[in-house]
């Protein structure tokens, strides 16, 4: 089973991400912030991790950017996910080394094949 951090300060997003990965047998884990994320990301082993861009503390890109030069973190995959839809949001996304970036509302079958590109389930 794979463990799935993800990094999202909306309760309504998190039971959207929540309802549609439940099926896919993984392990979900919540970081309501930009901080507890990447505390998180550094302590405990992730397969895959789904970022918010705008949340307390840290925004995703900030996160992003510090899993991504960590060399013990820069393998695990990064999916954004947010409402920042802008192309600007996006290339900035890819710059801080997001593998994916996904906008809300996003498809449930869009985040679950996008999940199971990287980790399968």
């Amino acid at each position: 089973m794979s463990r799935i951090l993800i990094a999202e300060d909306s309760p309504t997003d998190i039971q959207f991400i929540k309802s549609v990965l439940s099926q896919t047998g993984h392990e979900l884990v919540v970081a309501m912030d930009g901080d507890e994320a990447e505390r998180l990301a550094k302590s405990e082993p992730f397969d895959l991790i789904i970022l918010d861009v705008v949340m307390p503390k840290k925004n995703g890109f900030q996160v992003c950017r510090e899993i991504k030069k960590d060399e013990k973190l820069k393998h695990i995959p990064v999916i954004m996910l947010t409402s920042k839809d802008q192309p600007s949001d996006k290339l900035w996304g890819t710059k801080q080394g997001a593998d994916e970036y996904l906008t809300k509302p996003c498809e449930p079958l869009d985040l679950l094949l996008t999940v199971k590109k990287y980790i399968g389930g």
